[in-house]
């Protein structure tokens, strides 16, 4: 099979593709104990799974940095426990997958509509030599993907639109360090991302509005709105939360959270002598 045409290959590399192909052909390849996930036997699975959980990577240290490599890529690492410490990526993921309110199947149309509308989205020319089987790998994924109209869960399609955004604000985002060209973006150009996607970015709602069929149409102004300031929203309640140190079996916490120690959080194990009893022990409220 020949490598996709300038246009396919631009869009499977912005969108992180290519690299969450090969991350996640070399995790399947890594003895157990050097893999950091169960990649599944499916590699479209795998890969899709790979591309979002770095693309909340790059989205957790932006609304929580701490002294991981996302934080230190993106210019702001702090020695304080951050967001990868609180596995806010692991959070992100699992919230946008299973519990996002959003329509039934949405997920498979806005992914055809940008694999459909690549060429009308204005991409930089893809940087240095092109890997060829990786280019591949990922279009025969994709294709298989959408051709068989699977299930889509909504994280991977939601890290695809931040990668294609943040290579159009920084087209050096194409090269550089983890699978996808959003975490490798300094902060001020994540920033530049979510302002396009708050504005309704008007080339990427144009694409999406062209390419998505009916009842999606001429609504997808308001999902992107929504789902910029759902993510941000997401993203600060997951970093500060018990999420990554619950234990729902026991429904006891396994460890002192992140967001604890990054605030300074300390609960009383007796409560708090302003919330014992009534309000200045008053029992009722007159009429």
């Amino acid at each position: 099979m020949a490598v996709p045409g300038l246009e396919r290959r631009a869009f499977l590399e912005a969108a992180g593709l290519c690299g969450a192909f090969t991350a996640a052909s070399a995790l399947a390849a890594a003895p157990p104990a050097q893999a950091d996930t169960d990649p599944g036997t499916d590699p479209v699975a795998a890969a899709l799974g790979t591309l979002a959980l770095d693309t909340m990577s790059g989205l957790a240290v932006f609304v929580m940095p701490g002294p991981d490599p996302y934080s230190r890529v993106q210019g702001t690492p702090r020695a304080e426990a951050g967001g990868v410490e609180a596995r806010l990526p692991e959070f992100l993921v699992e919230m946008l997958n299973r519990f996002v309110p959003f329509p039934d199947q949405i997920a498979v149309p806005l992914l055809r509509a940008l694999a459909q509308g690549a060429g009308d989205l204005r991409l930089p020319r893809p940087a240095g030599v092109p890997d060829a089987a990786a280019v591949r790998r990922a279009d025969r994924g994709l294709r298989l993907l959408l051709r068989n109209d699977a299930t889509v869960p909504l994280a991977p399609v939601v890290a695809l639109i931040l990668n294609l955004e943040a290579v159009r604000v920084d087209p050096r985002s194409l090269a550089g360090p983890f699978a996808a060209p959003f975490a490798r973006l300094p902060y001020a150009g994540k920033a530049r991302v979510f302002e396009l996607l708050e504005g309704a970015d008007s080339d990427l709602v144009a694409l999406l509005d062209r390419h998505l069929p009916e009842p999606y149409h001429r609504s997808v102004s308001g999902l992107i709105e929504f789902t910029a300031n759902g993510l941000l929203v997401l993203a600060a309640l997951g970093g500060y939360s018990e999420w990554g140190v619950f234990d729902p079996e026991t429904r006891r916490l396994t460890g002192r959270p992140a967001g604890w120690r990054a605030s300074g959080y300390t609960p009383s194990a007796d409560g708090w002598d302003e919330f014992t009893g009534y309000y200045q022990d008053r029992t009722e409220v007159p009429g």
